[in-house]
């Protein structure tokens, strides 16, 4: 089912970034007594019992009050409470009403979405009967919590809030390869899911910005199960429209950055640009495997494949690893090879290499080329080991980091990719001193 979103409202300093605090688990909204601080909406992923939804925790609503500041707090509220599924309406019980608690009700009526008012503060036994007067506000659904002291209160919330919720499949997910399919807008990425499922999964347009939210689709290739997450197109953050698309663009870099594989799929016509080259760049600190998708391929004429591969080990060197395709999603043409591929890749990410054959090609490495001199004083490699996979990463233990140069990591990163392979996946390495921890 769809990600259900869960927006979090209310006057100024009520407790709203504390509710968010202790359903995340996390203090990831900041807590002051001085109204105002939450000035944008903040979109969080959460889970309770297996089951997950979208927060949004948002700014302080105060009507009636025409300071641009205050204004677009409300305005950024407004907008949550559009895209929200469930709003939880957070009152105070200490302070009581409000006359903005009654302006905000009648705002929420106005959306027919869904409202739990959320009494905070009830900290106590004797806080409870504080709940009562908050039933004028209108709304059938009142319930008192603590979101500082995280009563029990907290819980029968949740509960309340996920009891539509599917539970996370996680014997899928654990065992599934996951594919973000990531790009600019129009590059062909929903195209290519569509295709694949056979089916009109998520809406396929000539307008930017159709794709929102990131679907998920679990299919079997072969045997092998895979996740195609679909997302939003990226564009220049110069050019993202404040709102809605920030929040997509947002939750698209979060899928290449949870994904085994990224698959970023460009525009065979309009070729590799810069904001390719942007995403290709979240993939690789991410760790994901990468493979480059010219999409739209059958439009190219008079054009090898091998010259847009030399074109890319000119224009973006750092991208040479990553496997390319040339497929068409509209005519469905080698629409498989992007399994076939991200099998081989997840291969060589979880790949584990000897570490008496890792330390033989690192010294035949310093044999070929020794390392340049500094005063008289040379780097010295001790041994290496490969200390994690996914990506493969190696920790180097050498005599000085003065020593060691730019130029000298790359060779010796170009040696270990000659020797493992690694294709399709970074490759990482950090260099320790010896005695360092």
């Amino acid at each position: 089912m769809k990600t259900k979103t869960v927006a979090i409202v209310g006057r100024p300093n009520v407790g709203k970034s504390t509710l968010v605090n202790r359903i995340t688990g996390q203090r990831y909204s900041i807590v002051d007594d001085t109204p105002g601080v939450t000035r944008d909406r903040i979109y969080l992923d959460a889970l309770w019992q297996e089951k997950p939804f979208v927060l949004i925790d948002t700014g302080g609503i105060i009507t009636n009050d025409d300071d641009e500041f205050v204004k677009n707090i409300y305005l950024q509220a407004k907008t949550a409470i559009e895209q929200a599924d469930l709003i939880l309406f957070t009152v105070d019980a200490k302070s009581g009403l409000n006359p903005y608690d009654y302006d905000i009700a009648d705002i929420l009526r106005q959306s027919k979405k869904e409202v739990i008012v959320v009494v905070n503060k009830v900290d106590t036994i004797d806080d409870s009967s504080l709940i009562n007067e908050f039933y004028a506000l209108g709304f059938e659904k009142v319930i008192g919590i603590s979101a500082l002291h995280g009563n029990g209160g907290v819980g029968d919330l949740l509960d309340i809030i996920t009891k539509d919720i599917d539970k996370k499949d996680e014997s899928v997910e654990n065992g599934a390869i996951k594919i973000a399919i990531a790009g600019k807008p129009n590059a062909g990425k929903s195209s290519i899911l569509n295709n694949i499922l056979n089916e009109q999964r998520v809406i396929v347009s000539d307008i930017s910005g159709t794709t929102r939210d990131s679907v998920n689709s679990e299919i079997n290739f072969d045997g092998t199960d895979f996740i195609l997450i679909d997302t939003a197109g990226i564009r220049k953050k110069s050019k993202v429209d404040y709102g809605i698309e920030a929040f997509a663009v947002d939750r698209a870099i979060r899928a290449i950055r949870q994904a085994d594989i990224c698959l970023l799929v460009i525009d065979s016509v309009e070729g590799l640009s810069d904001q390719d080259k942007k995403i290709a760049q979240t993939a690789e600190d991410a760790g994901c495997g990468l493979i480059i998708a010219f999409n739209k391929w059958d439009l190219i004429k008079n054009i090898q494949t091998h010259k847009i591969e030399e074109q890319i080990e000119s224009e973006a060197p750092f991208l040479n690893y990553a496997r390319k395709i040339f497929i068409s999603a509209k005519a469905g043409k080698r629409l498989n090879q992007i399994f076939v591929i991200s099998k081989e890749i997840q291969s060589e990410r979880t790949k584990q290499v000897q570490t008496s054959v890792l330390n033989k090609i690192i010294n035949e490495a310093q044999a070929i080329n020794p390392p340049s001199s500094d005063k008289g004083r040379f780097l010295k490699l001790y041994y290496a080991i490969q200390s994690h996979t996914k990506p493969p990463s190696f920790t180097f233990f050498i005599n000085s980091k003065k020593l060691l140069k730019d130029s000298y990591k790359r060779y010796l990163l170009k040696k270990i990719r000659e020797g493992f392979g690694f294709f399709g996946t970074p490759v990482r390495m950090q260099f320790k001193e010896k005695g360092e921890k």
